[in-house]
């Protein structure tokens, strides 16, 4: 299955040559983490033009802690879901303030002990701002390819993280979460995989599974 994977990884790698990173925007750790608690159920493009107006407007955990929670909801709004994310936003950034003088713990124990943290979003953090790599970030891309793949039987994300992490060379961990949601975005959707003009089609046993790809 490791050999499968590395394949896999090479392909995507020469077909997206440019997503070996996140495409959020920010500048400092806190911007990142903040960036990625809005980029749920959002696009990474919706998300730089919120961004690109509140980090010129928050620059320290204590400007999200302290500001009334509505001026935060109205700053996020059109990142979906503006409610939960701010209450989220504030309460993380108040024990930044409170626990680790301001500053992002750079950590998977620090960054899971806040609240609305979990290791998808942990890792992102990690392995961009600080150069960390302790695991893979899986969100639903990462979920559903990974499973179409064969990789894993898992639903839960944190044991599909470690089935993936048993046969993907370490050095790759933070490039597939970008590469495989590249390839989720642009052929192998939800709904409909174009499978019949998919780079993997040869090696992927989702290939057949298809309605339009059952004549092949």
């Amino acid at each position: 299955m490791r050999g499968k994977a590395e394949k896999v990884i090479k392909l995507l790698e020469a077909e997206y040559p440019d997503e070996v990173k996140t495409s959020l925007h920010w500048n400092t750790s806190l911007d990142l983490l903040v960036a990625t608690i809005l980029s749920a159920q959002s696009t990474d493009k919706q998300i730089n033009k919120v961004t690109e107006v509140l980090f010129k407007k928050y620059h320290t955990a204590a400007d999200y802690a302290y500001t009334p929670r509505e001026q935060l909801e109205e700053d996020i709004r059109s990142s979906g879901f503006y409610k939960r994310k701010a209450k989220y936003i504030q309460e993380i950034c108040s024990i930044l303030v409170e626990e680790y003088d301001g500053e992002v713990p750079a950590s998977m124990e620090g960054l899971t002990k806040l609240k609305g943290v979990a290791r998808k979003t942990a890792n992102i953090v990690l392995g961009n701002a600080f150069g960390i790599v302790e695991g893979i970030a899986v969100d639903t891309h990462v979920m559903r390819l990974s499973k179409r793949l064969g990789f894993t039987e898992q639903k839960n994300r944190d044991k599909i993280e470690r089935d993936l992490m048993e046969i993907i060379p370490r050095d790759k961990w933070l490039p597939l979460n970008y590469l495989l949601i590249a390839h989720g975005r642009k052929v192998c959707n939800a709904r409909k995989p174009d499978c019949d003009h998919c780079i993997l089609n040869k090696i992927c046993p989702a290939a057949f599974a298809f309605p339009h790809n059952k004549s092949q």
